[in-house]
């Protein structure tokens, strides 16, 4: 082990820091904390390799995860968190790691990830699960690509995001995710690794974004497409595309109108996306 990663491992522990501090989770931020350095580090291990790039860590709160990834040699870290109580705390941290700790006080939501580090750059986070689905797409419109996200999210979207066709989780999200990345579940946290305890169980999820789209379609018409589909899930495709010349538009991209849309393909959506948009049925 390093030199630092020695140190941060003797520094105060985190449960400490936080009454210190009096850094109490609050519900508005989505706010979760994980103690166990053992659980951090093997989330920390789960993402790509850590010791060439850099990585940015997306509500680092305390640092819990950020004291891990620095352990585990992560050569360069920048840990990004909109509660100004945290701050303090981060800084701390930032004086013993420095120059391989960066902190930056903002809100994702609003932040360029490419506009902070040079290539290659990878996410680790725990994401609040209330913005979870709009900070993927919007990583996954990153110009150029991220190199990986490995993100903590909740196991109904992690599933939604991992799921294969004809299973109840198959929809809107895995298509337009997978249209644009691969992506791989790699392990469920418990809620009592937190504090506070949520209600649902937490996922570990990779997203590896890939350099140009799997398929060449208009993006806005699948998004329309999917809709159309996936909000009468129940119904037969010839019903639910009706509007859209129903059988007919089915059978020239090669699709059964009696199928149901858990069962088609991404390709076979695009397909669809694509007659749509020339009017070609």
């Amino acid at each position: 082990m390093s030199e630092l990663g020695q140190k941060i491992l003797e520094m105060q522990p985190l449960n400490t820091v936080i009454r210190e501090h009096q850094l109490f989770p609050r519900r508005s931020l989505g706010q979760n904390f994980i103690f166990d350095i053992n659980l951090t580090r093997k989330i920390a291990r789960s993402a790509k390799p850590l010791d060439s790039g850099t990585v940015i860590e997306i509500g680092a709160g305390p640092g819990g995860l950020t004291r891990a990834l620095l352990i585990e040699g992560a050569s360069q870290v920048i840990a990004v968190e909109k509660d100004k109580r945290a701050i303090q705390i981060l800084r701390e941290l930032e004086q013993i790691a420095k120059p391989r700790l960066k902190v930056i006080c903002a809100d994702a939501l609003e932040l360029s990830l490419v506009e902070l580090s040079k290539e290659p750059i990878q996410v680790v986070a725990n994401l609040p699960f209330n913005i979870a689905t709009n900070l993927i797409f919007k990583w996954l419109e990153s110009t150029p690509p991220l190199s990986a996200i490995t993100i903590m999210i909740q196991k109904e979207v992690a599933n939604r995001l991992c799921a294969q066709p004809g299973s109840s989780a198959y929809g809107r999200l895995t298509l337009m995710v997978n249209l644009l990345a691969e992506t791989e579940f790699l392990f469920d946290v418990p809620a009592n690794a937190f504090v506070p305890r949520p209600k649902v169980i937490s996922s570990m999820v990779q997203v590896l974004p890939r350099k140009k789209p799997l398929f060449k379609t208009n993006i806005s018409v699948l998004q329309k497409v999917l809709t159309t589909a996936f909000n009468q899930r129940r119904k037969m495709l010839r019903s639910s595309f009706k509007m859209f010349g129903g059988s007919k538009l089915l059978e020239k991209a090669g699709i059964n109108p009696e199928e149901r849309p858990e069962n088609l393909t991404l390709e076979a959506f695009c397909k669809l996306a694509n007659l749509i948009e020339t009017n070609r049925f």
